[in-house]
Formats: C-alpha cells, sequence, structure tokens
C-alpha cells in the first residue's frame, strides 16, 4: 500500500502490524523527515508471531499473503514499530548487506543495537547509546497541519456558542474499561459543564468506543450544542483540535494526550477504570509538565509549550543518518 510521503532522494518503509497507534507514530516521523515512504502491513504466521526475535528462522518467509510481503529493493530508510515488525527489521538489515538504515519505535524486546535508532517514551526505562527518548508519543501533528485543517471546518462552527470544548473519546483497552457505566458518567459530566459555561463540544470517537458507548454520548449530546464524527465521512480530529478552546480526553490513549497537548491549550484527562505502571508514570509526568490536568467537570484556563516531540526527534535522528551515510 502506497501512502504518499513528501520527496526525498531516499526511499522509505514504514512497516506495522497495521494498528493504528503504532503506524501513525512511524508516519509522522518518515514525514517529519520528508522521506518518500511507503506503508507496509504486514500479517505474521504462527508460531513465529509468539516466539522471540532470536528464534524466528528466515522471518521474511513468515508473512502470511494476506498482508504485505517485504521483498528487494529494499529501502535506505526502515521505520518499525510493534513486536511483529523486529525481526523483519533486524533481517532486511541484513539482507541489504547492512545498508538499510533501520530505526525502531518503542522498546524492543531484542538488544538495541540491532537497529541503528531505538525511539522510546519517556516512561519506559530503556536507555543506550542509540535510544532517543521522547515525552509520549510520536505522531503526524504540526502547527501548519492543525492550522489547515482548523480553516476547513472554521465556517461550520461558527454557530456553536464559546467556548469550544473539544472531547476525544477512545475506548477499552488492556489497560482501562469505558464501559457504559463509565460513558454515563462522561455524558453527564459534559452536559454539566455545559450548563456552568454555555460551552459547546467538538466530539470524536474511535474504533474502540462501541456501539452501546457511542449510542450513550449520541443520546447526552443530542441537547447540547455540538458536532460529533463517529467513524463516518472525513476525520475532523485535527480541525477539532485546531479550533478548540479546551480538550477533553480519555485516559486510555498516550497518542491522544500528546496530540492533544500539542496545541498549548488546556488538556484535561478523563479517568478510567484500570491503568498500569507506564501509564500512571506517563499521566503524572504530563501534568508535572503542566501539559494536563485531572478533568473534574469544570474549566480552567492556562498554557503550556506545545508538545512537538516528533520535530524534535527528526533533527535527532536527521543528524544520526546524515553521519551514517
Amino acid at each position: 500500500m502506497k501512502v504518499d510521503g513528501l520527496k526525498n532522494e531516499m526511499s522509505c518503509w514504514v512497516v506495522t502490524d497495521g494498528s493504528a497507534g503504532m503506524e501513525i507514530q512511524c508516519i509522522g516521523l518518515a514525514e517529519a523527515l520528508t522521506l518518500d515512504f511507503s506503508v507496509k502491513r504486514i500479517k505474521t504466521a504462527k508460531p513465529w508471531r509468539w516466539l522471540p526475535p532470536a528464534l524466528w528462522h528466515a522471518p521474511l518467509s513468515r508473512l502470511k499473503p494476506e498482508g504485505d510481503q517485504l521483498k528487494a529493493p529494499w529501502p535506505s530508510v526502515l521505520i518499525t514499530c510493534g513486536r511483529q515488525a523486529i525481526p523483519l527489521s533486524m533481517a532486511i538489515k541484513k539482507a541489504s548487506g547492512q545498508k538499510t538504515f533501520t530505526i525502531h519505535i518503542q522498546t524492543p524486546n531484542t538488544n538495541p543495537t540491532n537497529f541503528d535508532v531505538v525511539i522510546v517514551p519517556e516512561h519506559d526505562k530503556l536507555r543506550g547509546p542509540n535510544v532517543l527518548v521522547t515525552e509520549g508519543a510520536l505522531g503526524r501533528i504540526t502547527l501548519e497541519l492543525l492550522e489547515s485543517e482548523g480553516k476547513k471546518l472554521s465556517s461550520s462552527i461558527k454557530s456553536l456558542p464559546k467556548p469550544i470544548v473539544t472531547v476525544l473519546v477512545g475506548g477499552s483497552n488492556k489497560c482501562y474499561d469505558l464501559t457504559p457505566d463509565v460513558m454515563t458518567k462522561l455524558a453527564d459530566d459534559l452536559s454539566s459543564l455545559h450548563d456552568q459555561s454555555g460551552c459547546s463540544f467538538l466530539v470524536t470517537t474511535s474504533r474502540r468506543t462501541g456501539h452501546e458507548n457511542e449510542a450513550i454520548l449520541t443520546e447526552a449530546l443530542a441537547n447540547l450544542p455540538h458536532q460529533l464524527w463517529t467513524g463516518k465521512g472525513d476525520n475532523p480530529y485535527f480541525g477539532f483540535l485546531n479550533l478548540a478552546s479546551a480538550i477533553i480526553v480519555t485516559a486510555d490513549s498516550v497518542n491522544m494526550v500528546c496530540e492533544a497537548s500539542s496545541m498549548g491549550k488546556p488538556v484535561y484527562v478523563f479517568e478510567l477504570p484500570g491503568g498500569n505502571r507506564k501509564f500512571r508514570h506517563f499521566h503524572q509526568r504530563m501534568r508535572n509538565l503542566g501539559y494536563t490536568r485531572p478533568f473534574i467537570g469544570k474549566l480552567e484556563q492556562w498554557s503550556s509549550t506545545p508538545l512537538l516531540e516528533t520535530r524534535k526527534i527528526a533533527g535527532q535522528v536527521q543528524k544520526i543518518l546524515s553521519d551514517h551515510t
């Protein structure tokens, strides 16, 4: 599958298992590096997908036909994320005669020296001479993109009363539960917030939100000034971020919290049942740095330096890449 990137003389593959949270980080870095990139979504066969990278035999032959195949000519740069892509990155490095520059995002379950660069969030503890550390997750957001997407939607929200509150709703995952009871609590809190402040809402859900939760949210918003996107038509996500006076985001997604924090606007985190050590560390650090506060049903005003980690990390990668070539 081809995704158009910006023109650069070096070719690039983005390789993941297709998970949105992984793919978006790789694409964001490729765009920030202005690479001409192709996105490849792989499907790995059993039992190999369960094994550590060192135990894979001939990794490039373990790809299922319903996913993308990885064959020469090899790219100048390979950006991967997720454990399924790790043995493939190592195999491509070897097959290219060590010429492909390999970048892995997130802590790999192998020695980081198997890659040219490893990029991890601060709440992961991996450190090393070729390890770059970010505040949270990488993404596609730039101030230019946000402004452009906001302009596309500005006429459609003219009738909405101020302040405008953007609400980013995720869903249940391995760490958190977004149950109907929890969604009802969020919906009630939004209604109360409107009663207090007269605000309107720009709301997006995700694939993990679920139909029952979407129905609860839709019903609650029916009598409130709002726009709601649940997956049909063009995604207004970046425009909603740009047009917000404040942002509320559910706690289940590091990506969404980081993207919300890219604006330098107040970001409120709506807690969900669950969590783990890494999530708790991440959320506490974002609060300590002044990017977020817990959502307790009211609006406050504060500002922060926009969190634009992808641009910063791309500059560091570019320097290493220049030295490599």
